[in-house]
């Protein structure tokens, strides 16, 4: 896979833009040629049929490189099949921050994108600002069906039961493995450790110093908030209150619980046990750590394991296992990451909302999301996709991707596993590495997390008082 998961947090600045953007009733501006009420109802097919000339669509989204060159693949497969009727303009915002910041600022000056890929974490926020259609009104009222799409992962884009915006490019994290490294000491690479403990055991192991200088570290990963939620997520708890803000706006975060505190117990004690390096919050540093061989087990997205195949190609053999659970005990499921396709409605004609709708469709079709995995390895949100002849060769041609699909499929839906949908998530992502990185240098863990969740709840307050107003 060629794609790379892209970090998502937030700075305070980004907070008093977003309460700012809430506070101004996120103001859809000018709603001229928008002929439906309030601009989130979704119009039927005849809206297309009513229109005249080519109906523009302008498609906001964070991809680049192989993954920019899929979404142009895709845009061009769509334009063609509408041609003289529906033109997608795809526009590259820059990363999943820099995406959403400029959506924010597009939705003040009431000119926003007919559609945009926002990032899993921005969800509370896009559904806070009133600026979108939800998908789910698009598809009652074409009696379309959703069942295709994956349940774990419509289950996290969708609250009370309703899809609010369309699956996109999905990941799923994976414990990676150096299998040369794990045979060498004595472990089986088949049988991976399956949680923290059992890692701490086989790191022990598989830890290699020559000199006084450790040249093989057992394990790395990055102090990265994402692994903080799943961990959480496979202990079977929320992150966050209120049923993971999915019954009601979540008003604290629970990484100070005594899961968070686990975690971070656990990193700091490996980095104490020199087991693992201190690479910091840099997921780039984490990465060339195991790319380099330097590490026999390591923590990451799906998106990485096509690059982490070349890197490692005539070096050593990258197998993939299930996420670890916290403990042995655990019975919850791992949390998608990834983005999704909102469609815009104030500000935008029935028309190109329809047009809209009939893009997202398109990209969440099988054969689109066939070409989507093979072509970035993001997971296939439409199920259907796995059945098509090239995404089987595609899986055949790297079986460690089965991995995912396997771990994806026996993940049961829970709000435990749908993931915390906070209006600040970005920051409190930020705010639970803060507390994860000062217990890795020495400070006592319970008190590293609980300064870290006293931290952000201001911030969640200040967000759930702006949206209630």
């Amino acid at each position: 896979m060629r794609s790379v998961r892209q970090r998502r947090t937030a700075t305070a600045a980004t907070l008093l833009a977003v309460v700012a953007l809430v506070a101004a009733g996120c103001g859809g501006g000018d709603s001229s040629g928008d002929t439906a009420s309030g601009g989130q109802d979704a119009p039927g097919a005849d809206a297309l049929d009513k229109a005249t000339g080519v109906t523009k669509v302008t498609f906001w989204h964070g991809m680049k490189g192989a993954n920019g060159e899929a979404v142009d693949k895709l845009v061009k497969a769509f334009n063609a099949e509408h041609t003289g009727k529906i033109e997608v303009t795809a526009v590259y915002q820059g990363d999943y921050d820099d995406t959403i910041t400029k959506y924010k600022t597009s939705v003040q000056q009431g000119n926003t994108p007919s559609v945009v890929q926002i990032y899993d974490i921005g969800s509370r926020f896009m559904i806070d600002s009133k600026q979108t259609v939800p998908v789910q009104s698009f598809a009652d009222k074409d009696g379309y069906t959703l069942d295709s799409i994956e349940p774990n992962i419509a289950n996290y884009y969708s609250i009370d039961g309703k899809l609010n915006s369309m699956p996109f490019n999905t990941s799923m994290p994976l414990l990676y493995i150096n299998k040369e490294a794990f045979v060498k000491a004595g472990l089986d690479p088949n049988k991976p450790p399956t949680n923290l403990d059992e890692i701490m055991e086989a790191a022990k192991k598989l830890t290699i110093k020559q000199g006084g200088k450790t040249v093989q570290y057992g394990f790395n990963a990055a102090i990265y908030g994402w692994f903080m939620e799943q961990l959480i997520a496979q202990s079977g708890t929320t992150y966050c209150d209120n049923e993971n803000g999915r019954k009601d706006l979540a008003t604290q975060v629970n990484f100070a619980d005594e899961q968070g505190v686990k975690v971070a117990t656990w990193y700091q004690q490996m980095v104490k046990l020199g087991y693992m390096p201190n690479t910091g919050k840099k997921t780039d540093d984490a990465q060339a750590v195991f790319k380099s061989g330097t590490s026999a087990m390591h923590l990451e997205s799906t998106g990485s394991l096509r690059g982490y195949l070349d890197a490692a190609k005539g070096k050593f053999t990258v197998l993939t296992a299930p996420f670890p659970k916290l403990t042995a005990s655990d019975t919850g499921g791992p949390i998608i990451g990834g983005a999704s396709l909102w469609v815009d409605g104030p500000g935008h004609s029935d028309a190109e909302k329809r047009a809209s709708w009939e893009f997202v469709k398109f990209a969440s079709s099988p054969a689109q999301q066939a070409a989507w995995h093979t072509g970035t390895g993001y997971f296939p949100i439409n199920s259907k996709a796995l059945d098509l002849p090239e995404d089987r060769a595609w899986v055949a041609q790297y079986p460690q991707f089965t991995t995912a699909i396997t771990q994806l499929h026996n993940t049961k839906p829970s709000n435990a596993s749908s993931g915390c949908i906070l209006g600040v998530m970005p920051q409190s992502r930020k705010a639970s590495e803060d507390g994860l990185e000062k217990a890795v240098l020495g400070t006592d863990p319970a008190q590293a997390m609980k300064a870290a969740a006293d931290s952000i709840k201001p911030q969640i307050d200040q967000y759930n008082k702006t949206v209630k107003k």
